[in-house]
């Protein structure tokens, strides 16, 4: 997702983004610590992703640390 979109998202619906991109990273994670992983750029993508939803948030003033 770019940053614009991320931006255009409400507060819930960033905080569920936020849960759903955490979730997909630890499905990455595990694939390719067990050697399933096939497109390993895609490891990469969701860090950034996940950054970009978190600075958002961080600039809204929602506490992420409990999600």
């Amino acid at each position: 997702m770019k940053a614009k979109e991320i931006r255009d998202l409400e507060d819930q619906e960033l905080v569920e983004h936020i849960r759903t991109v955490r979730r997909d990273l630890f499905g990455i994670r595990f694939q390719h610590a067990t050697g399933e992983l096939e497109n390993t750029a895609g490891l990469r993508t969701t860090k950034r992703d996940l950054a970009r939803a978190l600075t958002i948030a961080q600039q809204r003033g929602i506490d992420t640390s409990n999600l």
